[in-house]
């Protein structure tokens, strides 16, 4: 089963509708606000029935709106829009090679939108920024580890600093005591 996922953009706030395999296959425009956000995914379910206009053949049939627009973007790929009743666009579709992936984008739309789940990840982000805290805690005992064959070196030097002890336990605390400074 589908689902529209409610996440952050860098303007506002957006959906995508994912199919049950985890494709992506309708994107939404940027909202200001959750709420308007919320009015397009209901405007995707309440249209997802339209009819498709394809746009790629000769002469093609012009059908009135609410309807799936098929099209070749400037890349020559083949593309989907759905479009309310008013005509704004409420989702598009990725670029595919062929007509036949655009027909199984549309096909998969709608059947997953009707019934499709609501998931706001809008109000996840907050945990997942300290989830993503824990992997670079994961990252800090790497460099921790990468730092024992720089204190395997030390060891080297103190065996250097035996045969020599009164010169460089004098030299090693005057660094330290510039780094102190500084």
């Amino acid at each position: 089963m589908g689902k529209f996922i409610i996440s952050k953009a860098k303007t506002g706030v957006k959906f995508n509708l994912v199919a049950g395999n985890g494709e992506i296959i309708l994107t939404s425009e940027v909202y200001n606000t959750k709420v308007a956000a919320k009015n397009g995914i209901k405007s995707v379910q309440k249209n997802a029935a339209a009819p498709v206009e394809d746009q790629t053949e000769a002469g093609f049939k012009k059908v009135a709106n609410p309807k799936f627009e098929i099209y070749k973007d400037k890349r020559g790929e083949f593309r989907y829009r759905l479009k309310s009743g008013n005509g704004q666009i409420i989702g598009v579709g990725e670029g595919y090679k062929d007509k036949a992936g655009v027909s199984n984008g549309i096909k998969s739309i709608k059947s997953n939108a009707p019934a499709a789940q609501i998931v706001d990840e809008t109000v996840a982000a907050k945990p997942a920024k300290a989830a993503a805290k824990k992997p670079a805690a994961k990252k800090a005992p790497a460099k921790a580890a990468a730092k024992k064959p720089a204190a395997k070196k030390a060891p080297a030097k103190k065996a250097a600093a035996k045969k020599a002890p009164a010169k460089k336990p004098a030299a090693k605390k005057a660094p330290a005591k510039k780094a102190a400074k500084k």
